[in-house]
C-alpha cells in the first residue's frame, strides 16, 4: 500500500515537473496592449456649423474614368482641426463597402496653401486636417479611380454612359447627422451626354450641370445616370424612366413594353394604397460594359439589363425583375427601415436584423408586381418562385445556420464568391424571405376566405403617412402587430419557428397553400430557361454549374459532382470520351438515367488532368410550380393584376 502511495506520488511529481520547468524558463517579452483612444466624434443632430459645402466634380475624362473633385468645406471661426469621413456604411448595401480604396491624390488647402493632415489609424476612413487660424474653409481636392476593368471592381464609367455615386466621391464632417449638413453639387459631363437624377433644382449650362442646395442624405440617395444614347419617359404620377444603353438601337422599346413600365407604377401605389416621393427616376442602364446594379433610393433607383432586354422582350423576360424590386423599396427599405439599419451618419455600423422584412418582404413585392403590371410574365415570376423552393431542397447550409443570421452575411463575406455557397449559405434572407412571406399571405387568404392578404399588411404597414418621404422605423413588435391587426395570427412564434431557427423543413407552405406543388421536369422553367445563355445550370442533377467553356462555377456540397471531388475551378475537358459542350453532358446525364453506368468525365485542374466517374442516375432536373387542380388558386390571386396599365 505505502510503496503503491510512493509510486502515484512519484508518478505525480514527474507529472508536474514540465510544466514548472515550463514556467521557470518562460522569460519572453510581454508588452501591455496601447490604448485605442477614439478621435472621431459621434455624430449629433445638430447643424454643421460652418455652413454649406460646395461640391464640384468633373465627370468628363471617359478614357480614363477618373472623376476629378473639388470639394471646399466651409470652417467656422476658431477651428483648428476638421475631422473629414470618407462614406463607409452605404445604405441598402447593408455592408462597410465605402470604395475608400479609389480615393486617390488626396490634397487639403486652405487660402490656396497645402494643409497638414493624416488618416486616423483606427478609423482609416476618417481623414484629420489642421486648419490655419483665420481660415473660412478647408478646400479637398482629390481623384476617385472609377474601376477600368470588373475585376478591380464595379464600372461605373464607361465611352456611352456614367453612373455617379455620390458616397464614393465626396467627404463629410464628421460629428453631425448627416440631414444637418447642407451640400451645393455641379458635375461637369462629357458634352452632348444627358443626364438624370432624382436632384432638385437642376440647372444645365453646356456640359455642367448644378442643383439646388440640398442636405447630405439626400444627396448621397440620388445618384446620376448619365449617357450618350438616352431617353426619357413620363410614366405618370411624377415618375419617369430615364433610360441610356451602350448602343442607340436599345432603346427601341414599343409602346407596348412601355405599357408595363407604366403599369408597375399603377401597380405599386394600388399595392401600398400611398406614395412617398414627390418625383421618382427609375434610372435603367441597357449594358454590358457598366457594371450591373440594382439598389433603390427614396425618390429614384440604380437598375441595370442585359443590352437587349428592351428590344427582345420575350427572349429577356427573365431579366427585367430588377426595377419592380427597386421601385418597391421606396416604401420597403427607404421609407420604413428597420431601427437598427437606419444610422444617423454613414460611419455608425448597421445591424443586419429584419432584413428578411427588408429584402424579403421586398422580394415578394418585386416578384408579385412584375407579374402584376405585365413587366414580367406570370410564368416567369413561377419560374423564380420555383427556383427559390428548388434550391433550398439541396441547400446544406439551412441545417446550421437562420434566415435572420444570412442578415449579417453582407458584412461577413462582403458579397465575395464563396467555395460551398450551399453549405455557407447567401444572403438567403432574400429568397427565403420571399418564401415565407409567401406563406404569411396565403395564411392570411386562407384564414379570411380570400378578403384579405399582404397587400392589407402592405397599406396598413407601408402605406402610413402619404406623401411623407422620410423614413419611419419599426422593430419586429411592430411587424407583429400590423400582421395582427389584418388576421389575429401567432405571428411571433411564426417567425421564431420560419426566420430564427435552422434546420427547418423547405419552405414550400406557400406554394402548397396558394395552390402549386413543386416538381421537377427534365426541360429548365421559364426563368431557368431565358437566363441560362452564359451558363449551364446542373445543381439540381449532377450538382455544378459549367460556364460555356465547361469551368465549374458553383458546387453544391456533398452532391455527385462534390463526392466525386469535382470542385470550383476545374474544367470539364471531355464527357463520354467526347470533346466537352453542354449538349454531351446533359446527354451524357440523359442516357444515364435508370441505367447502372457511371458518366465519365475528364477533368482538369491545374496541371493535373484525371478522370472522374459520377455515379449518378436521376436525369436532368429542373425545379417548376405545377398547378394542383382547376380554378383561380390563392397563388394565381395573389399574382393577378390590380390596375390596368395605363394608356
Amino acid at each position: 500500500m505505502i510503496k503503491a502511495l510512493l509510486a502515484g506520488t512519484a508518478a505525480l511529481a514527474l507529472f508536474a515537473q514540465p510544466v514548472m520547468a515550463e514556467s521557470a524558463a518562460d522569460t519572453r517579452a510581454k508588452p501591455m496592449a496601447v490604448p485605442i483612444v477614439p478621435r472621431v466624434p459621434d455624430a449629433k443632430d445638430v447643424a454643421y456649423p460652418g455652413g454649406p459645402i460646395t461640391l464640384e466634380i468633373d465627370a468628363s475624362d471617359t478614357e480614363r474614368a477618373a472623376y476629378r473633385v473639388t470639394e471646399t468645406i466651409p470652417v467656422a471661426p476658431g477651428t483648428t482641426r476638421l475631422t473629414l469621413l470618407h462614406p463607409q456604411w452605404i445604405p441598402g448595401h447593408h455592408s462597410p463597402s465605402g470604395p475608400l480604396s479609389q480615393l486617390v491624390d488626396v490634397h487639403f488647402f486652405a487660402d490656396g496653401k497645402p494643409l497638414a493632415w493624416h488618416r486616423d489609424p483606427v478609423e482609416v476612413h476618417a481623414f484629420h486636417v489642421e486648419v490655419p487660424a483665420g481660415a473660412r474653409a478647408v478646400v479637398a481636392k482629390f481623384i476617385d479611380t472609377s474601376p477600368l476593368q470588373s475585376s478591380e471592381g464595379r464600372i461605373t464609367m464607361t465611352q456611352e454612359m456614367l453612373n455617379l455615386q455620390w458616397d464614393a466621391m465626396s467627404l463629410y464632417p464628421a460629428g453631425h447627422y448627416v440631414r444637418q449638413i447642407r451640400v451645393k453639387p455641379s458635375v461637369t459631363f462629357p458634352a452632348g451626354w444627358q443626364v438624370a437624377s432624382a436632384l432638385d433644382g437642376k440647372v444645365q449650362v453646356g456640359n455642367r450641370a448644378s442643383w439646388a442646395e440640398t442636405d447630405y442624405e439626400v444627396l448621397l440617395d440620388s445618384p446620376i445616370f448619365a449617357g450618350a444614347n438616352f431617353r426619357r419617359f413620363d410614366l405618370g404620377h411624377n415618375v419617369s424612366l430615364d433610360l441610356m444603353a451602350d448602343k442607340p438601337a436599345d432603346l427601341a422599346i414599343t409602346p407596348e413594353h412601355l405599357g408595363t413600365f407604366r403599369a408597375l407604377v399603377e401597380e405599386g401605389l394600388a399595392a401600398y394604397g400611398s406614395h412617398h416621393f414627390d418625383h421618382y427616376d427609375l434610372l435603367l442602364a441597357l449594358t454590358e460594359r457598366m457594371g450591373g446594379i440594382g439598389l433603390e433610393h427614396h425618390r429614384s433607383s440604380e437598375n441595370s439589363m442585359e443590352p437587349r432586354a428592351l428590344v427582345d422582350w420575350a427572349a429577356m423576360d427573365w431579366d427585367r425583375n430588377v426595377v419592380a424590386h427597386e421601385f418597391s423599396h421606396s416604401w420597403d427599405g427607404k421609407f420604413r427601415r428597420p431601427a437598427k439599419l437606419w444610422t444617423p451618419d454613414y460611419r455608425q455600423p448597421m445591424q443586419g436584423n429584419l432584413l428578411w422584412v427588408y429584402e424579403g418582404q421586398n422580394q415578394f413585392w418585386g416578384l408579385v408586381l412584375a407579374a402584376r403590371s405585365g413587366l414580367q410574365t406570370k410564368d416567369a415570376v413561377l419560374g423564380m418562385f420555383a427556383n427559390y423552393a428548388g434550391l433550398y431542397t439541396q441547400w446544406p447550409g439551412r441545417g446550421w445556420r437562420s434566415v435572420e443570421d444570412t442578415g449579417h452575411d453582407p458584412t461577413i463575406a462582403g458579397r465575395r464568391a464563396k467555395p460551398f455557397a450551399s453549405l455557407d449559405r447567401n444572403e438567403d434572407y432574400y429568397t427565403e424571405g420571399a418564401l415565407v412571406w409567401l406563406e404569411a399571405d396565403q395564411i392570411i387568404r386562407e384564414g379570411t376566405k380570400g378578403a384579405k392578404g399582404l397587400d392589407d399588411f402592405a397599406k396598413l404597414f407601408f402605406g402610413v403617412k402619404d406623401g411623407d418621404f422620410g423614413e419611419v422605423t419599426y422593430e419586429f413588435e411592430d411587424v407583429a402587430k400590423a400582421l395582427n391587426a389584418i388576421y389575429p395570427y401567432d405571428w411571433a412564434s411564426f417567425v421564431t419557428t420560419r426566420i430564427n431557427t435552422p434546420g427547418q423543413p423547405v419552405p414550400l407552405n406557400g406554394i402548397d397553400k396558394g395552390g402549386y406543388r413543386l416538381v421537377w421536369k427534365e426541360e429548365p422553367n421559364p426563368y431557368d430557361k431565358g437566363r441560362g445563355g452564359k451558363s449551364l445550370n446542373l445543381f439540381h442533377s449532377i450538382g455544378v454549374s459549367l460556364d460555356r467553356d465547361g469551368k465549374v462555377t458553383a458546387t453544391r456540397w456533398d452532391g455527385p459532382a462534390f463526392n466525386a471531388g469535382l470542385v470550383n475551378g476545374a474544367k470539364i475537358l471531355a464527357v463520354n470520351g467526347q470533346t466537352y459542350d453542354a449538349d454531351a453532358i446533359k446527354t451524357a446525364i440523359t442516357q444515364a438515367k435508370g441505367s447502372g453506368k457511371a458518366i465519365e468525365l475528364i477533368v482538369q485542374r491545374g496541371d493535373k488532368v484525371r478522370m472522374v466517374s459520377l455515379d449518378y442516375h436521376d436525369g436532368l432536373r429542373w425545379p417548376w410550380l405545377e398547378k394542383v387542380g382547376k380554378g383561380q388558386a390563392g397563388l394565381d390571386a395573389l399574382l393577378a393584376p390590380r390596375r390596368p396599365a395605363t394608356p
